[in-house]
């Protein structure tokens, strides 16, 4: 995981997001199927465990994030370094109206 200087710039992603409910979900779940596995009562017993495993998926969830961020914003600013370096390729074109794009409809009875 190459995470360089260039990440600490970037503000942190929210405490609440997609991957850490997703992977806290996972944890809680995981301590769930644990005790079922083992003929305990899945709600009730070893609610520690539970709080452990979803507090650890949230943690990488947060840290999967904050890495995703970090390689997306990287491939924006070399796609965006690309698009100054070579301005040839990425000639503006003119604009249309959408009456010129959308041919005259003419209903057929």
């Amino acid at each position: 995981m190459e995470f360089t200087e260039d990440g600490k710039v970037l503000p942190p992603p929210g405490i609440v997001n997609r991957n850490s409910v997703w992977l806290s979900g996972i944890g809680w779940f995981s301590a769930m199927l644990n005790n079922a596995f083992n003929h305990r009562p899945p709600l009730k017993s070893g609610v520690h465990r539970q709080f452990l495993f979803a507090t650890i998926g949230w943690y990488i969830g947060y840290h999967l994030t904050k890495y995703e961020n970090y390689t997306y914003a990287r491939l924006d600013r070399d796609m965006n370094e690309y698009v100054k370096l070579h301005p040839e390729r990425f000639e503006t074109k003119e604009k249309k109206t959408f009456a010129e794009i959308v041919e005259p409809f003419h209903p057929i009875r």
